[in-house]
């Protein structure tokens, strides 16, 4: 998810958190727990510390920092920070901590980016793509909890009204990954490999799906037949060992990448990710000219 919906995300859990018998500090140490830990992850913007990242920008980030591994530590860390500035204990932090640390590293594997959740052991990107990257649907349930707090706060506590709002996420969750389900098991036996991108607008996917050197991409939702929009077309027999000597980030984009599209012309060589296929390109392309 983007890091608007993250800071969301943790403001939402902070506010269902029932505060009336905790203290300034406690509070205080909820609200950074909630907000550092549905952020955390995503240091790997900053430090760079990859090599993979100083090859390919885009390409490391959700690596390593949002592994399963990481969670604990992660959440170990927090928790030590906010016994060290406001010497505060309680539960309430660790679960919170923890709660926003996994929302975090567990809302990635949803939309089509994916993260390496079994890093290090494991390189593979698990991406879902039932959610989109930035949902309004998510967005409009915590807005309204946010209305409907201030609206009705003598008549019902700010926690529990954010208590219903995650169990309007939730339902929207469930909903979106039982259509792309059904989505995806339409279409897989149509292709040697498929893989899902949840459009902006909510119950509406893009299925790429790949045949021999065939790539199409079809547009599917709840109110309409599904309309086939684009034909690829995969130059198999290029050198890619060429480019990828030419161009480190197009080998890195391979492996990153469930399946790319192959470009030869006679000036130059090139592959891109189809899922990110948009408009006649592709902004997930990189190349070398001959």
């Amino acid at each position: 998810m983007d890091t608007i919906t993250h800071t969301l995300f943790g403001l939402t859990a902070y506010s269902a958190v029932n505060k009336d018998q905790k203290s300034k500090k406690e509070k205080h140490a909820l609200l950074f727990t909630a907000i550092a830990g549905s952020n955390i992850p995503d240091i790997d913007v900053i430090m760079r510390v990859t090599e993979i990242g100083r090859i390919m920008d885009l390409m490391w980030h959700r690596g390593i920092t949002h592994s399963l591994l990481m969670i604990p530590i992660w959440t170990l860390l927090l928790i030590w920070l906010c016994s060290s500035i406001w010497k505060v204990k309680s539960k309430a932090i660790n679960f919170l901590t923890f709660f926003s640390v996994s929302l975090h590293v567990l809302s990635d594997v949803l939309n089509t980016w994916g993260t390496g959740l079994l890093e290090p052991f494991s390189s593979i990107r698990i991406s879902l793509g039932i959610i989109s990257i930035i949902d309004f649907v998510i967005w409009g349930l915590i807005m309204l909890g946010f209305i409907l707090s201030y609206l009705f706060k003598s008549i019902i506590s700010r926690s529990k009204v954010f208590k219903f709002v995650w169990v309007g996420i939730a339902i929207h969750i469930t909903f979106q990954g039982m259509l792309g389900y059904r989505v995806y098991q339409s279409s897989i036996t149509n292709y040697d490999e498929v893989v899902l991108r949840a459009e902006f607008i909510p119950w509406h996917f893009t299925v790429i799906g790949r045949k021999e050197e065939t790539v199409e991409l079809s547009s599917v939702s709840i109110f309409r037949e599904r309309q086939m929009t684009h034909t690829l077309i995969s130059d198999t027999n290029a050198d890619l060992q060429w480019l990828f000597k030419q161009n480190p980030k197009a080998k890195v984009l391979m492996e990153w990448a469930p399946f790319v599209i192959i470009k030869d012309s006679n000036d130059q060589i090139g592959i891109y990710d189809p899922r990110f296929f948009m408009d006649g390109e592709s902004f997930l392309y990189e190349s070398a000219k001959k």
